[in-house]
């Protein structure tokens, strides 16, 4: 099989972010990056599906030059190629899509793997934009993944936690999440692999967005937490405030 990834840098889940001085993107200084997380669970099952078919795994990732660092832990996780499409533009969905299936087209894919959604921008809407531009079905949120005779079940979240169950013909889209996989850590021999294969990096051809921010602000300060007393007093006392002030009982 020939199974396509792609992934985003996006900053830690831990990371501390703070508006930049234009007011519209935020400040990189101090900030970690990592594989977006749900792009985690599709690295796994492009592996997995590897392991049990065959082929190749390719990562594929619009992004600044300095995400060649997300792209060689993928590689050294146990993918086996990578591309990146160069950029340091930070591009809404749609404009991201076009750029990525354009470079799919060129590329021999039997899958093409996302994560649901990024820790960052959260459209979830890039991986459906890609299977619509190339024409493939998709499956979104899957929590479970099978391919055979040309074809790919998949159970997906659906509301109220339910399940739905789709068999789609390959080539096809599929985007992942939490519960489809545990994704694994590099090992030594993949961080060697992955330091001796190259990245090639192309110009990212993307369009103009669609989208634009207008302003960004940090969330408001927290106020002060009160103490109200102590022993069953305070209870008398911390029902009223709950009633009249916060009004949530």
């Amino acid at each position: 099989m020939d199974i396509i990834v792609c992934i985003r840098r996006a900053p830690t889940t831990d990371a501390r972010i703070k508006p930049a001085a234009d007011g519209k993107n935020y400040d990189p200084a101090g900030v970690n990056y990592d594989i977006s997380e749900y792009d985690k669970f599709a690295i796994e099952a492009g592996i997995l599906l590897k392991e049990k078919h065959g082929g190749t795994v390719t990562i594929l990732t619009l992004g600044p030059s300095a995400a060649t660092k997300e792209m060689r832990t993928a590689i050294a996780m146990g993918c086996d190629a990578a591309h990146l499409l160069v950029s340091d533009a930070n591009h809404d969905a749609w404009a991201t899509a076009q750029a990525l299936a354009e470079k799919i087209k060129t590329l021999p894919h039997d899958m093409v793997l996302f994560g649901w959604n990024s820790v960052d921008n959260q459209s979830s809407a890039t991986g459906q934009m890609v299977a619509e531009l190339l024409g493939l079905p998709s499956v979104s949120v899957a929590v479970a993944l099978d391919v055979a005779d040309g074809q790919a079940t998949v159970d997906r979240l659906a509301a109220g936690g339910n399940r739905e169950r789709y068999s789609v013909k390959l080539p096809a889209v599929v985007t992942c999440t939490k519960g489809l996989n545990k994704p694994r850590s590099a090992n030594m021999k993949g961080i060697m692999a992955a330091k001796k294969t190259a990245v090639p990096e192309t110009p990212a051809n993307a369009p103009a967005d669609g989208v634009s921010v207008v302003k960004l602000d940090p969330p408001p300060a927290r106020p002060e937490g009160k103490i109200v007393g102590k022993g069953a007093e305070a209870a008398v006392v911390l029902a009223k405030l709950l009633r009249e002030e916060a009004k949530v009982i």
